[in-house]
């Protein structure tokens, strides 16, 4: 089986390029269950980092976010 390396890709609302914080594997389990519930209500929400850097997010900001696999870079929306 092949390293995976999740990623929380993040789009603006106000456009411009994608925000992209490496997760660990048990972070993005957690991060990906409860994204929809924090886009809907405008959420600020802290997100460890594999890099063990926190950064807190406000999801009113925030026009799309999806958790995705970095190894699979190019074949999904928004990443290059």
């Amino acid at each position: 089986m092949s390293e995976t390396k999740p990623a929380l890709v993040l789009h603006l609302a106000t456009g411009g390029e994608p925000l992209v914080f490496t997760l660990g594997d048990e972070e993005a389990d957690e991060l990906a269950k409860k994204l929809h519930l924090l886009l809907e209500h405008g959420s600020v929400e802290a997100v460890q980092t594999k890099e063990d850097t926190k950064v807190v997010i406000n999801f009113a900001h925030v026009a799309a976010a999806y958790v995705e696999d970095l190894q699979r870079r190019g074949k999904v929306f928004g990443l290059r």
